[in-house]
């Protein structure tokens, strides 16, 4: 498996910002250290300390939409792997090291990571309500995927998110949907999308 790098913005996870560093530091992976890079458009005494505490990296980016500031986290990280907050919502401690143990293939571009399993495939969910996405609490792609894509739009904020979750549905993206609520329950989890790349049977509403 490749490298990773976690990348959470200070104002998409808002007060719920040291819940996330907490939940990944104390994972499995704690011993390793996994970079984390914390986006932020400005500058404040509770950043230091968390940056301090945690041993993660912030960037300040001031005046720049989200979609800018995930861009130059990406470009700073050069992992391979690319874990992105979406959402104010955490992963349980015990889970990353389930979640990121599913990266350890080569036929994945990216893995969305949902709090519940939905009613059926996103992609035929996508054909019946256009554009209406549900954003996860977390994405997982790999670098050579999001440049592909185009990377977010540095243009938009908080809509970056959702367009950078149309693009990766649009593609040929060889993807998979994870559900945190039933990561301990193997058995059936996984199924074929209509699309025929092996998928989770979960999907990305959560």
């Amino acid at each position: 498996m490749g490298t990773v790098c976690f990348i959470i913005d200070a104002l998409v996870t808002g007060a719920r910002l040291p819940r996330h560093l907490h939940s990944i530091r104390q994972s499995g992976h704690s011993d390793h250290l996994v970079p984390i890079i914390v986006t932020h458009t400005r500058a404040d005494n509770r950043l230091a300390d968390l940056e301090q505490r945690y041993q993660v990296h912030c960037v300040i980016t001031p005046s720049q939409p989200l979609g800018a500031r995930l861009n130059q986290a990406a470009y700073i990280s050069q992992a391979e792997w690319l874990f992105i907050a979406l959402k104010k919502k955490t992963i349980a401690p015990e889970q990353w090291d389930e979640i990121i143990a599913q990266l350890d293939t080569s036929s994945l571009d990216a893995l969305i990571i949902v709090s519940a399993p939905p009613r059926c495939s996103s992609r035929l969910l996508q054909r019946f309500i256009g554009s209406a996405i549900t954003v996860p609490p977390y994405i997982a792609i790999r670098r050579a995927w999001l440049e592909r894509l185009g990377r977010f739009d540095p243009e938009l904020d908080e809509p970056a998110l959702v367009d950078l979750l149309q693009r990766l549905y649009a593609c040929p993206t060889r993807l998979k949907t994870i559900s945190s609520n039933t990561l301990r329950s193997q058995h059936g989890l996984f199924a074929k999308d209509d699309t025929r790349y092996p998928l989770h049977a979960s999907h990305l509403i959560p």
